[in-house]
């Protein structure tokens, strides 16, 4: 679950960033998100916004900085980055190549969650565990 600020109304971040599909949701009286449950590649969890009666639920704003780091395996990452950085995320570190065989490049989203957006590449035969 990530907590979200109170009086959002607009998730469309996850949909356009990384192909989010919106099984359902459920708003406040004023029209502002209240639970939102998505799916990345079959990848299930909610949205739900700040409330001050669970103390567990809180949002970034709140520390100013994400409390979660997500880290989504994709085969193109170069190509979800960019799209994520298109649709309003800022670069956190860019996409490298590690010789432990990760490529991956970080990014918070607009609602100040950290993501990694990885894959798995093969190691450099130099590289020693």
């Amino acid at each position: 679950m990530l907590t979200i600020r109170k009086g959002v109304t607009n998730i469309g971040f996850y949909k356009t960033a990384f192909g989010a599909v919106e099984n359902w949701r459920l708003n406040n009286d004023d029209g502002t998100l209240h639970v939102a449950e998505l799916l990345i590649d079959g990848a299930m969890f909610h949205l739900h916004e700040m409330m001050p009666t669970s103390p567990e639920k809180i949002s970034p704003d709140a520390f100013n900085t994400s409390t979660v780091t997500i880290g989504l395996f994709t085969a193109d990452v170069h190509s979800v980055f960019n799209q994520a950085i298109a649709a309003g995320a800022i670069v956190l570190s860019p996409v490298t190549d590690y010789e432990y065989g990760y490529r991956r490049g970080e990014l918070k989203d607009p609602f100040g969650h950290h993501w990694v957006i990885q894959c798995q590449i093969p190691a450099s035969p130099d590289w020693k565990y």
